[in-house]
């Protein structure tokens, strides 16, 4: 019971911490979150991409943690920044900055959704036969489902996150899955809103980063399908 409430103690305290930086970025630019929310929401990659330069010597910084923040939270798509980074900075510098960014943010967002969630998801898991099965195949195949599921452009990060915060897989099967997975979804996803923006410079490379991320998400879909047969075969 001790350890419980411990715990609990603990786990208030790292939301009041993320309050209160929050509430210091709040004071420090009361007008911040009116104008990232709204640049959010536009969807309009150029205007993202105008943002971030209005910091001037500080917009790698600023992209940076701003990728790393929208991966961690799960939204809004982190294709958006990923693409105003390869706009920003060019194609290479920019889908690097981008994979590094996000691979920190889901690691963080894992850290905190397995310190808060995980306990509670143990009791249900404890109380379900068939969750167990899931939970204990998680710890020994954690890093191939996620390796495979990160490779996927345009999977909802957030939901990624949250399955394998509170799955049994390890911090750095997770670690490992998210940072390898991550630069070809990333670099897919930036080179298709780069190229979006400036089809008339090369429009026959939009083509071909289209068509190569139908064949991935394909591929995907194949694998799962193929998986779903063999499993019906062994049961």
């Amino acid at each position: 019971m001790q350890r419980k409430r411990s715990a609990s103690t603990i786990k208030i305290g790292a939301v009041l911490i993320m309050l209160a930086l929050f509430l210091i970025i709040y004071l420090i630019n009361p007008a911040f979150f009116n104008e990232l929310w709204a640049v959010c929401l536009s969807g309009d990659m150029k205007q993202v991409a105008d943002y971030i330069n209005s910091f001037g010597p500080w917009a790698m910084v600023f992209s940076f943690l701003l990728v790393l923040c929208v991966n961690a939270i799960g939204f809004p798509p982190a294709i958006i920044f990923s693409s105003a980074n390869a706009l920003i900075f060019g194609i290479v510098p920019g889908i690097i900055l981008a994979w590094l960014a996000e691979t920190v943010g889901v690691v963080i967002s894992f850290l905190l959704l397995r310190f808060l969630f995980r306990d509670a998801a143990e009791e249900v898991i404890a109380k379900y036969s068939y969750l167990k099965k899931i939970d204990d195949m998680s710890g020994r195949e954690g890093f191939k489902i996620m390796l495979i599921a990160r490779l996927v452009p345009y999977l909802p990060s957030g939901l990624l996150n949250a399955v394998g915060a509170l799955s049994k897989m390890s911090l750095k099967d997770y670690t490992l899955a998210a940072l390898i997975g991550k630069l070809p979804s990333t670099a897919i996803e930036a080179m298709i809103g780069h190229d979006a923006v400036t089809a008339s410079e090369n429009p026959y490379r939009l083509v071909f980063n289209i068509v190569l991320a139908v064949v991935v998400v394909g591929s995907f879909f194949l694998y799962e399908k193929r998986k779903k047969k063999q499993q019906n075969v062994e049961d």
